[in-house]
Parts: structure tokens; C-alpha cells; sequence
């Protein structure tokens, strides 16, 4: 092959890739008019670097994953001990072993958990103690995906940490639930919701012009209604509240110790303050007779 030839050949691939860039930057705006609505603020008690969880809040969203979300989503990294642990919702200072709560050693007695039979070595059902797991409903994600619509649900365990603006995210998703708008094109199955990352291009047949909305579908059906969940504390009894009480038990059950961590770090700060002003009056001290 002549260098000519190689000359040509790599002319045809630099066209070849110049093409390329050009249509991935052609189709790029397409994409950008999807995306999701910003969330809205929850106003949650434990955001900021002095917040701290409201129990009586994580009390009532542990009644709502309870009586609606755990029908189908699991928390599989979620012992019921960890609910009695300082900071928790149903900590108790005058019973500082989690394990001995008996507040929660009622709550876990409520579900059932599989296990073995030591005698006979058969599969049973048993009541749950603290030192269990929260049961997932399904026994593996491919009956879970069985089970709703090919789509199993996901495990809310860290979900706080695994999407942007956490509680804010969980709280706007939740409520968020619209009807879809004119023109949008949606399937048996989905549901349309403005705070569902997604990109809606495709299936809008508006007004020739007009954008997209923003948001996604999701296959989840709206979970909450108004009056589906009895609080006892008086607490309104509103998809709104529901959504916030849940998203703050998700936020606090993706990381139980934050509040301790953030006091941790509060006493480090004051005792790094506290020692550079201790350093610098004895560096004046040492250094105060010699001259310069």
C-alpha cells in the first residue's frame, strides 16, 4: 500500500469520525428536553450540618413503609434493632440494648420471617425478633419483577443516598403524581410523574413547536391517598404528609448515624478551633523576645 493510499484512508476516517461527532451533537438537544422537574424542599428537621431527625416523624413513616411500601418494596440492610438505636424512631434511653426494646421487639413480632426447623429441617414461618432483617415480600427479584409488570421494585434501604436530593427526591415523587398532559402519549402501565427523570421526546405528539414536558413514566402506580394511614399524634393524614414521613424514614434508614456524625464532627471542629489558638498564643509566646 502507497503512502498516498494510507493518506487517503485515513482522510475517509477522520471524515468518518468528524460525522459522527456531528450527529451525536445533532441528537444531543433532543435529549436535553427531557429531564425531571427540580424536587421541592421537603423542609426537613436533620438537613444542614445541626439537623437532627424528628421522631415522632420517623414514627409515623415507619407506619406508612409498614402499612403501604413494604407490600413491595423490601429493605433488606434494615434490621428491626436498628429502629431502637439512638436516633432511631422508637429509641429509648431507659433501654439502652436495642435487642431489649420492647416496643420494637412488639413491632418485629407483628411480621413473619422465614426459618428452619431445627428438628425437622423443613422451611417455616415464624414471628420476627429484633435481631432479624425486615422481610422483603418477594422471595427473589425475578418473582418480584413477575410480579409487577417485569419490573421489580427496588430495595429503599440506601435509596436516600442512591438519588440526588434524597428526601427532597423521595418527597416530590411521591406526591407528584399527575394526570399526563395533552398530547403525551402513555402506555397501559405507566404512570406519568414531573419529578421521574426520563426523556418524554419520543412520546409527545403536541402542538408542532411545543416541548416536551418534563419528567418520566414509572410503572408504579400512585402508592398514597388521603386517609390511608391512621396517625394517632393528630398529624394530617394527606398524601403531602405521608410522602414527607416516609422520605424522612428512608433519609434516617440510609443512614442511621448521621446525627451522631454530625455531632462527632461538630466536637472535632471546636477542638481544631480551640488548638490553633492555643498554637498560635504559644508561637507568640516562644517567639516574642527575638528580633526580627
Amino acid at each position: 500500500m502507497t503512502l498516498k493510499t494510507n493518506i487517503q484512508s485515513m482522510k475517509k476516517t477522520l471524515v468518518l469520525i468528524a460525522l459522527a461527532a456531528g450527529l451525536a451533537a445533532a441528537a444531543q438537544p433532543a435529549l436535553a428536553a427531557g429531564g425531571a422537574k427540580h424536587p421541592r424542599s421537603g423542609g426537613f428537621t436533620f438537613e444542614g450540618p445541626f439537623g437532627t431527625f424528628d421522631q415522632g416523624q420517623l414514627q409515623r413513616g415507619y407506619k406508612v413503609y409498614r402499612e403501604v411500601c413494604s407490600s413491595c418494596h423490601g429493605m433488606d440492610l434494615m434490621y428491626f434493632r436498628t429502629l431502637a438505636e439512638p436516633g432511631g424512631p422508637f429509641y429509648d434511653a431507659h433501654q439502652a440494648n436495642p435487642a431489649e426494646n420492647r416496643f420494637v421487639k412488639v413491632l418485629a413480632a407483628e411480621v413473619q420471617v422465614p426459618d428452619i426447623d431445627t428438628e425437622t429441617g423443613e422451611a417455616v414461618m415464624r414471628d420476627a425478633v429484633p435481631a432479624d432483617r425486615f422481610p422483603n415480600p418477594y422471595p427473589n427479584a425475578t418473582a418480584a419483577a413477575a410480579g409487577n409488570g417485569g419490573a421489580a421494585p427496588p430495595d429503599l434501604s440506601v435509596m436516600a443516598k442512591a438519588r440526588h436530593d434524597g428526601a427532597n427526591y423521595i418527597y416530590s415523587l411521591l406526591s407528584g403524581y399527575r394526570a399526563a398532559p395533552a398530547g403525551l402519549e402513555i402506555r397501559a402501565g405507566q404512570y406519568y410523574n414531573p419529578y421521574m427523570a426520563g426523556d418524554l421526546t419520543p412520546f409527545w405528539k403536541g402542538p408542532e413547536g411545543s416541548h416536551a414536558p418534563k419528567g418520566g413514566f414509572i410503572a408504579m402506580p400512585p402508592p398514597l391517598r388521603d386517609g390511608q394511614v391512621t396517625y394517632d399524634d393528630g398529624s394530617a393524614q394527606t398524601v403531602d404528609q405521608y410522602s414527607k414521613d416516609v422520605a424522612a424514614f428512608i433519609a434516617w434508614a440510609s443512614d442511621p448515624k448521621q446525627v451522631q456524625r454530625k455531632q462527632s464532627g461538630l466536637g472535632v471542629m471546636i477542638f481544631l478551633i480551640l488548638f490553633a489558638g492555643v498554637t498560635y498564643l504559644s508561637y507568640r509566646r516562644i517567639w516574642k523576645g527575638v528580633a526580627h
